[in-house]
């Protein structure tokens, strides 16, 4: 059965090797079965056990003494003596709690599980744009490799013609040199290239909890165009409200308030009650009494001061970070938002001027090239440049939707 279990993984993990990965897909992935996500996800449970136990009522003592027992030879006479006779004291007490204590104890827990929670939502957050990222960077390597691979085919089809030029004379040796040279260069970084692009499927499949890297493993080609409408004082309070760490740490205020409380209740003393019962062994018939009993600490010197102290600090230093962190946000989101701008109007500018011209220099130039009217060194200058400027395209593509994805992060949801 395990074996058939293991196959059956095996073929699914397969077949999904085969079949592109959208970033849907990855993000679902990766928050199903990221392993610092699974771990950080057990903080949950460990709070809810500390509720549990929260909500415990102190166990009952028992407290059993046996007294003038006979064991050195005393042999108990009633007229000589006060060594006798053997007795029994038993005295069951109950713990009673005082000032709600149980009850402050279940709400500071309960806070402890929201802030868990608020945790754990933050960091799906975080993972999200991680595996948005690495997504984006393993389509800028493949779009940066297919770019040297087209200029190396380029220079590898210039260097056999001029290979047959220089067999008919028309060129200088020298001149087939320096096309070779400039191929082999190419050749070289899209050697680089290649290995970039391998190294980013590794990083995207280990941060989608995969515990070996699939062959075979591609994405689908999809990078984000859309363009943001909503304004940024907009975003700005859409962050304040949605943002988990932020929701956390003030969760986290809450929980340091009822850490005062509980400080409070504990400065105030437990009651002990107790039943007791006691057995005298006189003759045949041992006498029974019972009594009631009760014992309660004085709090004179220790009221806990310490620890409410401590508890009011702590509230005072949440408070202090929330809003630290609302100012943070605010400037997270004026910051991700000149991003986005930033990068779309890099992209527009190389779309509607840079990327055109470069081609039609780069045309220019190969054609004077191979009619005898420009330089080697000419044409490997506007190869060089219409490479960077491809490139240069390929990454403001890949910067303008990791711009959305940074600004989405920083808000906490989706941006229109």
């Amino acid at each position: 059965m395990a074996r058939t279990l293991l196959l059956g993984a095996a073929c699914h993990l397969l077949l999904a090797a085969q079949a592109p990965v959208s970033l849907k897909q990855a993000v679902e992935e990766a928050l199903e079965r990221n392993l610092e996500l699974l771990a950080r996800r057990y903080e949950i449970p460990i709070a809810e056990a500390r509720l549990l136990q929260a909500r415990l009522r102190p166990n009952p003592r028992l407290n059993v003494e046996n007294n003038l027992l006979d064991v050195l030879g005393a042999n108990y006479v009633a007229e000589q003596g006060p060594a006798g006779p053997a007795e029994t004291n038993t005295v069951l007490y109950w713990e009673i709690e005082t000032a709600g204590k149980r009850r402050r104890r279940m709400e500071l827990a309960r806070q402890a599980v929201t802030v868990a929670q608020g945790g754990i939502l933050d960091a799906q957050r975080t993972l999200t744009l991680e595996v948005q990222n690495a997504y984006l960077d393993l389509l800028l390597a493949k779009a940066n490799a297919r770019t040297i691979k087209e200029i190396l085919e380029t220079f590898e089809a210039l260097v056999k013609v001029n290979r047959t030029r220089y067999e008919a004379g028309e060129i200088a040796r020298v001149e087939l040199m320096r096309s070779e040279v400039a191929a082999l260069q190419f050749r070289t970084q899209l050697l680089q290239a290649e290995l970039r692009e391998r190294q980013e499927r590794v990083r995207l499949q280990r941060l989608m909890g995969r515990p070996a890297p699939v062959p075979g493993f591609d994405v689908m080609e999809e990078i984000r165009r859309d363009t943001v409408t909503e304004g940024l004082e907009e975003l700005a309070a859409a962050a304040l409200a949605a943002r988990p760490d932020l929701a956390a740490l003030r969760s986290e205020v809450r929980r340091a308030e009822e850490e005062i409380r509980l400080q409070r209740a504990l400065s105030k003393p437990n009651l002990d009650v107790g039943l007791s019962h006691h057995k005298q062994y006189v003759g045949p018939f041992p006498g029974q009494t019972a009594g009631f009993r009760f014992e309660i600490p004085l709090p004179l010197l220790n009221r806990n001061q310490g620890e409410v102290e401590r508890a009011r600090l702590e509230r005072q230093q949440a408070e202090l970070r929330v809003r630290a962190l609302e100012q943070q946000i605010r400037a997270e989101v004026v910051s991700a938002w000149e991003q986005v701008q930033t990068a779309r109007g890099r992209l527009q500018t190389i779309e509607t001027e840079l990327l055109g011209q470069a081609g039609r220099v780069r045309d220019t130039i190969e054609f004077s090239y191979r009619r005898g009217e420009a330089s080697f060194l000419d044409l490997l200058d506007a190869q060089r440049t219409f490479s960077e400027t491809r490139q240069g395209y390929n990454e403001a593509r890949v910067e303008y939707a990791r711009s959305l994805y940074v600004l989405e992060a920083t808000v906490g949801r989706e941006v229109r």
